[in-house]
């Protein structure tokens, strides 16, 4: 029997099949609208079955402020979070110095790109630039798939 491939591997296959979805502030269905949660609840759902876990609202701001992260703590409860570097991570970004961490993507191209949902452009694959690397505040592992 051939292994199954690793989950972020797989992840990150799911997430290129995204690719040219247009953004919707909290859609998580491809081909018809996603934001970036929605991506990575999409990737999620594809893996594991079921709709994912619950998500609150949130504001399309991405210099919303706040006393907690509650995107992070979510991402620490479902995920795996880690400091090594492999494609298919989730990754948690903070898009200003005192704004919440709130955009999420999973990197691709051996750590030189990242798929993500955009305002303008949708889901799409792009370099993960020094700016783009500098806003990173975690990276995760997506957790082992179910035997079966």
């Amino acid at each position: 029997m051939i292994p199954a491939p690793p989950p972020n591997t797989r992840a990150l296959e799911i997430a290129r099949g995204w690719i040219g979805t247009p953004y919707r502030h909290r859609a998580a269905m491809r081909g018809a609208g996603a934001d970036c949660l929605g991506l990575v609840r999409g990737v999620w759902c594809a893996l594991y079955g079921g709709v994912g876990p619950d998500v609150p609202p949130y504001a399309p701001d991405w210099s919303e402020r706040a006393g907690t992260e509650p995107l992070l703590l979510a991402l620490r409860a479902h995920l795996l979070e880690t400091t090594r570097v492999s494609d298919g991570q989730v990754l948690l970004f903070r898009m200003g110095p005192n704004a919440m961490a709130k955009h999420l993507g999973l990197q691709s191209g051996g750590g030189g790109a990242l798929v993500h949902a955009c305002p303008r452009a949708g889901v799409i694959e792009a370099p993960l630039s020094a700016p783009w690397a500098r806003r990173i505040v975690a990276r995760f592992d997506f957790p082992a798939l179910p035997k079966g």
